[in-house]
């Protein structure tokens, strides 16, 4: 396979899940439980703070214990929501767990509180990928007379169409660089942030003037190296490429990382997944390399974790939270293991993938209707979206990653500009990051400096 490498300085379930690396990047931010973000004395490395601190969604005032305890059912009238997800297209884009997590959310929802006293009947379109598929959903929906549309997966999402009927629009994550500033809100940053919070470890925790990538040859892999590098030129910082291909052997995976080195980096970052994790620790630890990297967390999976073992020694995962045990995790894993077909304790955060992101942001969604309702707000589709944009002091469901929507104004339908990060501890453990750990152990590093 063909291999190119390039420089630039700071002056210039599986398959699918490949794909999930790409538009994620690691992207993955489930908390359970813990706080609101504080300063180190480095402005850009956030700690969580005790819980105390900040409410959780159990602790949510007049809410009875929402969304975690079994709260009556909703008396309100039926709101219909649409739910448009990508499943069966070309190329891995295939995203079904999206659409099964949010309905197996909505069915405990619906019938324990509701969305703000409200119960919710989904009503969903499958796209392909393609824009046609999703302007024909766009059309059905707006038929359908839903209130709001909650993008799980779309890459081509008909704005146009959803403004014209006054539908508002939340969506998992922005993909494509049109989402970023779109007339809707996406509780999850997406390619352009999760780069720059990498970024942002890069030159504030490894203090990194030089950083290696590797990632496959493909357009899904280049458009995310291109955000990685628009990031690191951002913070001053020189980084080079080394390209591969989507699938190498063991010498192939050896053969780029002594590309990547050949220039005594202070870091490297491989955008691999799956197979390519395995590959690329592989590599590192057989041929002596001590440099730390940062990869996506998939490649924190217990898949891979499993095989490669201490070759795991020194990676760090982008967007990876602390899978704690909290009443928020308990009823994740209670949820989502039938839609999963496993046991509950085999429910981990590493194990969820991209519909962990659709859960969080359901359940998001029906914390912040429950404080609609204590403020004596009455629910419907736009005045959710409305008290997502201008409300203070909200988070994704579990306490830890603070919502701030419209905040920066590159990026304003951008909610969320901080992630968790994990590293490898030995013996099979992912954890947080040692000597950034907290009261309660999540790590949450910030990207707004560092966004392009």
């Amino acid at each position: 396979m063909e291999r190119s490498t390039s420089w630039g300085t700071s002056g210039s379930r599986r398959r699918r899940r490949a794909f999930a690396a790409i538009i994620a990047s690691g992207l993955f931010v489930v908390a359970c439980g813990g706080g609101d973000g504080e300063s180190t004395d480095e402005p850009i490395i956030t700690v969580a703070p005790d819980t105390s601190e900040a409410p959780s969604s159990s602790e949510a005032p007049g809410t009875s214990d929402a969304p975690a305890s079994e709260l009556p059912a909703p008396t309100g009238e039926e709101m219909v929501v649409g739910l448009i997800n990508t499943e069966g297209g070309a190329g891995g884009l295939d995203f079904p767990d999206i659409r099964r997590f949010i309905e197996a959310a909505n069915e405990y929802t619906s019938a324990h509180g509701g969305l703000g006293n409200r119960p919710v009947r989904l009503e969903t379109c499958v796209v392909k990928g393609s824009p046609e598929t999703s302007q024909a959903c766009a059309q059905e929906l707006v038929g359908k007379n839903v209130e709001l549309v909650v993008l799980g997966l779309d890459l081509f999402p008909d704005y146009k169409t959803f403004e014209a009927a006054g539908i508002p629009v939340i969506g998992v994550l922005p993909i494509l660089p049109p989402d970023y500033t779109a007339n809707a809100l996406f509780l999850t940053g997406g390619n352009a942030t999760s780069q720059a919070a990498s970024a942002a470890l890069a030159k504030d925790y490894f203090k990194a003037t030089k950083v290696g990538i590797i990632h496959a040859d493909n357009a899904g892999a280049n458009s995310t190296a291109g955000s990685l590098t628009a990031a690191l030129d951002k913070a001053g910082i020189a980084w080079k490429t080394v390209k591969g291909g989507d699938n190498e052997t063991d010498a192939g995976f050896q053969g780029l990382m002594r590309q990547a080195v050949e220039d005594d980096p202070d870091l490297l970052v491989s955008l691999y997944s799956d197979a390519g994790c395995i590959g690329t620790m592989r590599a590192r630890a057989s041929l002596g390399i001590t440099i730390p990297v940062i990869s996506t967390s998939i490649c924190a999976d217990k898949d891979v974790i499993d095989v490669a073992g201490d070759e795991a020694t020194g990676w760090y995962f982008a967007g990876l939270a602390e899978d704690r045990d909290t009443p928020e995790r308990a009823l994740q894993r209670r949820l989502l293991a039938p839609a999963m077909g496993i046991e509950e304790d085999e429910v981990s955060t590493s194990s969820l993938g991209l519909g962990g992101l659709g859960y969080t942001m359901w359940m998001s969604l029906v914390d912040y209707g429950n404080k609609m309702l204590d403020e004596g707000i009455e629910m419907t589709g736009q005045s959710l979206f409305d008290y997502l944009k201008t409300g203070e002091g909200l988070f994704l469901f579990g306490g830890d990653s603070p919502i701030m929507c419209g905040s920066n104004a590159k990026y304003p339908a951008v909610c969320s500009f901080v992630f968790p990060f994990a590293m490898y501890k030995g013996d099979g453990v992912v954890g947080p990051i040692d000597d950034l750990e907290s009261v309660t152990g999540s790590v949450l590093i910030d990207s707004s400096p560092y966004l392009p």
